[in-house]
């Protein structure tokens, strides 16, 4: 059977995802499909090697007796907090981590990210392995980890201080047991993946490192799940001006900042957008006006505006601006004048795309999730593989292990029990694509560099 016809299914799965993809890879279980069985004969020799290998069983069994040990860094890294643009004591922390474990020329770059390159023999591919830094908290938010009913409890550890301890633990044991990779992995702790971080962390990296070839990033994410598809993002600012003045004495002279923002929200909320592709957007914050016998001379909100499909994206951006205007044009009608302004300034951008259902970083994934007994489930969301799926450079997230719940809320937890199982199943995806000597080549290919 030829390789696009075999496929069908997993692009049928894609669709499928796409339709009900979460606008988080870790906001909630969202709709998805498995992938069909079949994989390439090479991916497939190659996991099957890997599993074979008595030098991988013995590195897979360090991954499971380093757990007890991970488990203190997820709560020593948990409980420095992170907000975003505040990362930096994290960083420093997660770097002396890098630094104790081995990777000794490891360094915190000019944007906040931690990154440590550990090199392979030689004419592999570069695979960054990744996960942030940041959490959505703002600083003052209580991070002491407590333990109870059989789950770790604070803010932030499973999004994403999970994945960074994962990181650790793979560096560790593939020091410990002197495993040599084919191709470089370049371990990142990056900053910047929520809430206005703008994704400047991975922006950061794929700006300065032009010769990465793939992508695998950690996430909290259920067993087995890939994602495939970014789904792209803008946030607007809108601000609302006007001359503002006495509630009663210039009643009828001025039109309200605020009463002018909230025909235009009124007008947004009208909007239409399809549901396939999934195109969404809200009005998550407002304020203004001086008190509460002033006509507001002010006013301002911000926008969130997401799409699986740029060209949806930019209708309903196109939309939401026209009503914006549309609202101040009425405001001013109603008073007889042309003293109310409105501007907006895009306050975040977060490219989208697709990595390629036949790309072997999803075959990989696909394979090593059998491998481990796991059904593999395509799915999609807005995460840092946003920023190389839109240069075209494959990239996928996946879990490293633990069952978490309750991300972005301060109930936030994760049950760390057999959390080891997840840690080995992503770590084979990753030894997979760059290789082992003495095992197996590497599976994923190199890229032509890329030019600044």
């Amino acid at each position: 059977m030829s390789r696009s016809l075999r496929l069908a299914p997993l692009a049928l799965a894609l669709v499928l995802a796409a339709l009900c993809a979460a606008q988080g890879v870790h906001a909630q279980s969202n709709a998805v499909a498995p992938t069909p069985a079949q994989v390439s004969p090479e991916v497939d020799r190659t996991y099957s090697q890997l599993m074979a290998s008595p030098a991988i069983q013995k590195l897979l069994d360090a991954v499971k007796a380093d757990h007890e040990r991970a488990v203190e860094d997820l709560k020593m890294l948990t409980e420095i907090e992170a907000p975003p643009f505040k990362e930096q004591k994290r960083a420093e922390a997660f770097l002396a981590r890098m630094k104790a474990l081995g990777l000794t020329d490891a360094k915190i770059d000019a944007e906040g990210n931690v990154v440590g390159l550990r090199k392979g023999v030689g004419n592999g591919p570069k695979l960054l392995i990744s996960a942030h830094l940041d959490t959505v908290f703002p600083a003052g938010t209580d991070v002491k980890v407590k333990e109870r009913d059989g789950r770790l409890h604070a803010p932030g550890i499973g999004d994403d201080t999970r994945g960074l301890t994962v990181l650790l633990s793979w560096l560790k044991v593939l020091n410990d047991n002197k495993v040599q990779t084919a191709g470089d992995l370049l371990i990142v702790g990056n900053v910047g993946e929520e809430e206005l971080g703008n994704l400047r962390g991975i922006k950061a990296i794929f700006r300065d490192h032009l010769d990465i070839d793939g992508m695998v990033g950690l996430e909290p994410s259920p067993d087995g799940h890939v994602l495939v598809l970014g789904t792209a993002s803008h946030r607007y600012e809108v601000t609302f001006k006007g001359p503002g003045g006495h509630s009663f004495g210039a009643f009828g002279q001025v039109p309200s900042a605020i009463h002018g923002m909230g025909r235009a929200i009124a007008k947004i909320a009208d909007v239409r957008t399809p549901s396939f592709p999934k195109t969404t957007f809200t009005v998550g914050t407002v304020g203004g006006g001086t008190s509460v016998n002033t006509i507001a001379p002010d006013a301002r909100m911000a926008i969130d505006i997401r799409s699986d499909d740029m060209a949806s994206l930019l209708e309903t951006e196109k939309k939401i601006l026209a009503a914006i205007d549309e609202a101040v044009v009425e405001e001013n009608k109603r008073w007889n004048v042309t003293t109310l302004s409105a501007s907006h300034k895009l306050i975040g951008d977060r490219p989208g795309g697709r990595t390629p259902t036949d790309s072997v970083i999803v075959e990989a994934a696909t394979r090593s999730n059998t491998a481990f007994g796991q059904k593999t489930l395509l799915r999609g969301g807005s995460t840092d593989a946003n920023v190389p799926i839109s240069l075209g450079i494959p990239a996928i997230i996946i879990g490293g292990g633990g069952k978490s719940s309750g991300s972005h809320a301060l109930s936030e937890s994760i049950d760390v029990t057999d959390a080891w199982k997840g840690a080995q199943n992503s770590l084979v995806t990753v030894l997979g694509l760059v290789g082992v000597q003495g095992v197996t080549p590497a599976l994923l290919p190199k890229r032509p560099a890329r030019i600044k």
